[in-house]
């Protein structure tokens, strides 16, 4: 008869890794942890080995529980094993289907001759075993000295190089030092407001790993994975609609935080007029002199006059800050600027420390 102490984990540890390794590879499960297939996948195999002992335990057991068992067992593998092969792009999915018959069909062949022809189980054991072991011997060696080209020589395809260039400007946001502690800041802005169509960068300058998982579809609409210290995780919100999205960090779930994204806004504009080199009273310099905008919005300054001009951020004559610098704009030259923070910024032109302005932003 079977032994159900062994039978009973070996089904437990048999579904659960089985379903594990499915989520796993299928990436169904966007924040799994790196190596988590393989955790999974060594709880399958223990609890085969577990279901495989209890069952043959004293023979192959031919009661009714053994065969509901069986039954549940099969019906469990067909169902994920299909799920497995239609649902998902996996690479692994053929060499861990592969490799379970490799191990399922000697099996089921034992115990029928166990069973049936018990005679014939030790030679044909025999054999097995030394197939099976010739065959993981050949593969290792013609791995380590097989030539370059083995049998058929190797096509190398020159794969098409991603273009990774941001489509917009970046908007950075930091996860903070600390912010695993619960209770600490933990991303910066907690509040982002960025503009469709451009590029969000979180950077980890935490210790420890975090994700930039969005809330509502735990990840479908982004989420960064498992990100070590010092990685960098970036977003275009072209194809973002607008709205907010709240995200957090799946291994520190208290750390929650919102993205908001809103529509583009058209650029505001700043002359610089004919004569601003020319330091005369009534002159105008930056037309206009004081700008207010919004969060969000680019200015743009347009040199209308006849020199070379520049928009350097920082207090006249020689305090730039390097928040933005147009550098030199010989006449007819644009330069644009976005503003994403709340504050109030000073310009000068550095080769005409006399013509300041100010941009405010709400």
């Amino acid at each position: 008869m079977s032994n159900w102490d062994l039978m009973m984990p070996g089904m437990g540890l048999t579904a659960i890794g089985l379903a594990g390794v499915v989520l796993s590879y299928a990436g169904l499960a966007h924040t799994f942890i790196d190596g988590m297939h393989a955790l999974t996948g060594l709880t399958m195999f223990i609890g085969l080995i577990f279901l495989a002992t209890g069952i043959l335990d004293g023979g192959v057991s031919t009661s009714n529980r053994a065969k509901a068992t069986t039954l549940v067992i099969v019906s469990i593998a067909l169902g994920f094993g299909m799920f497995a092969f239609t649902m998902n792009t996996s690479n692994y999915t053929i060499t861990l289907a592969g490799l379970l018959m490799a191990i399922a069909f000697p099996a089921i062949i034992m115990a029928y001759l166990s069973m049936k022809h018990p005679k014939y189980l030790k030679p044909i054991g025999a054999i097995a075993g030394m197939a099976s072991a010739t065959g993981i011997i050949m593969w290792l060696a013609f791995g380590v000295v097989s030539p370059d080209s083995y049998i058929i020589p190797q096509v190398e395809i020159e794969e098409p190089t991603e273009d990774i260039t941001p489509a917009g400007p970046i908007f950075a946001i930091e996860i903070l030092e600390g912010s695993a502690q619960e209770g600490n800041p933990d991303y910066a802005p907690d509040v982002a407001v960025v503009t469709q169509g451009d590029t969000v960068e979180w950077t980890n300058v935490d210790g420890v790993a975090h994700t930039v998982t969005s809330t509502e579809d735990f990840g479908e609409t982004f989420d960064s994975s498992l990100m070590s210290a010092g990685d960098v995780y970036t977003l275009d919100t072209t194809n973002l609609e607008i709205g907010e999205y709240e995200y957090f960090c799946i291994v520190h779930p208290w750390m929650i935080s919102t993205l908001i994204i809103e529509e583009p806004k058209e650029p505001q504009r700043v002359i610089i007029p004919e004569g601003a080199a020319i330091p005369e009273d009534g002159q105008i310099y930056y037309d206009p002199q004081i700008i207010e905008v919004s969060v969000g919005t680019t200015i743009e300054w347009d040199n209308v006059d006849n020199t070379i001009h520049t928009v350097t951020s920082g207090k006249a004559p020689t305090d730039a800050d390097g928040i933005f610098d147009s550098e030199t704009m010989s006449a007819g030259d644009v330069y644009e600027f976005k503003f994403t923070e709340v504050g109030s910024y000073d310009y000068y032109c550095t080769f005409h420390p006399w013509m300041v302005g100010t941009v405010n932003v709400e």
